[in-house]
């Protein structure tokens, strides 16, 4: 079984042994460490609307602290730039304008440079507050939202950079190398006998408010996959025909797959018969063993069906998951195969896993209030949650009760599907 080549490691923030100031600095350094092998002209260019520039997604983290940290809660507060605060706006209507997503791109302006000299002016106020102020409780709750907001943004850009260099006809590596066959043991089955459980997040450990309450749900009797489908195994529902069968696809998944002219997953090639996938390491030949990824939640949902299953729910995926042991895991840039051992595995750190739950908020949801507010809740219409985490998840950013969202019909994400059944 091939090991996918490391970038950099990110560690849990809920590190006990670690100051905030301390992670702070880590995570921060975690974003530009992204960036090195990056050319200033590879950093400015958006692929699509729904990706963003790497110099964007580094100036709007840095944004997001200035304005919810240093802005009410620093003494004198004077902004760095007065345009950023519309410029790196992503969607926070409560703040003011936005400047349209689709254009980021056209963003020549400030340059590279100019982000980074943004980012080390804030760094260097976030630290002094931080010095000011470390017991204070609005510090410390905004500091550790806008870390994992972050960390969120370090798995978005290398979804926009991959996406990105599959766009160029030099078929590019973001960083080279050489990976190997796997082998996929066996697909077994987890028999799970449902009942009224409690889902949700249920201490005071850092959560997003879009996985509380705790409340309960009924489970009906489920069997869940113990891995991921493979490669091998999305290339005999090709071949069976499965891009072609309206039957096996929902009406709007249908209406998709033809405006879009799908025939396989987003960034696989047929060259001379045989297929070969794009990758952070380059164009290589498909490795059969490892997960099938970058499909839609309507291609995951055809799969299951031309195989006679069904996808999970969120809650049959977070009664039956593990809580993730490996906090400091290096974050991997191409998911590794299933291992041969007993269980249910693949859970976190290779792809994240569509559920057939609607994004939807739990009862007795409530938004925080002003405009970090805006956060979660009101994306919760027209997306499909997924649960899990990818190989790019910076490590400490996966958790049993963590609600991915996406809509329907997205690949470029690092999206893959585990099988479940009635029992």
């Amino acid at each position: 079984m091939s090991t996918p080549a490391p970038t950099h490691p990110a560690h849990a923030i809920e590190n006990r042994h670690e100051s905030l100031a301390d992670a702070y600095v880590r995570v921060r350094q975690a974003s530009v460490d992204l960036i090195a092998s990056l050319s200033s002209e590879d950093a400015c260019v958006q692929s699509m609307p729904d990706a963003s520039p790497a110099k964007w997604h580094l100036a709007h983290i840095t944004w997001f602290f200035e304005t919810f940290l240093l802005e009410p809660l620093e003494t004198n507060f004077t902004a760095y730039d007065p345009a950023f605060r519309e410029l790196f706006n992503s969607y926070y209507n409560g703040i003011g304008k936005q400047f349209s997503r689709p254009d980021r791109g056209l963003i020549t302006r400030p340059s590279l440079d100019d982000v980074m000299a943004y980012r080390q002016a804030v760094d260097a106020r976030v630290l002094a507050l931080l010095e000011r102020r470390a017991g204070d409780c609005d510090v410390q709750t905004t500091v550790a939202l806008g870390l994992h907001h972050e960390q969120q943004h370090q798995e978005l850009l290398l979804m926009d950079i991959k996406h990105l260099l599959s766009l160029n006809p030099l078929e590019p590596a973001f960083v080279a190398a050489e990976p190997g066959a796997s082998v996929a043991p066996a697909n077994q089955w987890l028999d799970c006998e449902g009942g009224l459980l409690a889902f949700g997040h249920g201490d005071d450990t850092f959560h997003f408010d879009n996985e509380s309450p705790r409340h309960k749900v009924w489970l009906e009797p489920f069997r869940l996959a113990t891995r991921l489908v493979t490669n091998g195994e999305y290339l005999e529902f090709i071949a069976a025909g499965g891009y072609t069968d309206p039957l096996l696809w929902l009406a709007d998944g249908w209406a998709w797959r033809n405006k879009e002219s799908w025939e396989a997953p987003a960034y696989w090639r047929r060259r001379d018969s045989e297929w070969y996938e794009f990758t952070l390491h380059g164009t290589h030949r498909l490795d059969l063993g490892a997960p099938v990824s970058h499909i839609s939640y309507f291609e995951a949902d055809a799969y299951a069906q031309w195989a006679s299953k069904r996808l999970a729910s969120e809650f049959e995926w977070e009664s039956c998951a593990p809580q993730p042991l490996a906090l400091d895991r290096i974050v991997a840039l191409h998911p590794p195969a299933a291992s041969d051992i007993e269980g249910i595995q693949q859970c976190y750190g290779g792809l994240w896993q569509w559920t057939r739950s609607a994004y939807l908020p739990y009862p007795g949801f409530a938004p925080a209030a002003g405009a970090v507010g805006e956060y979660n809740g009101k994306f919760m219409s027209g997306q499909m949650t997924l649960r899990g985490s990818a190989c790019i998840t910076p490590g400490g950013h996966a958790r049993a009760t963590y609600r991915n969202f996406f809509y329907p019909w997205q690949r470029w994400a690092f999206c893959g599907l585990r099988l479940a059944d009635d029992r």
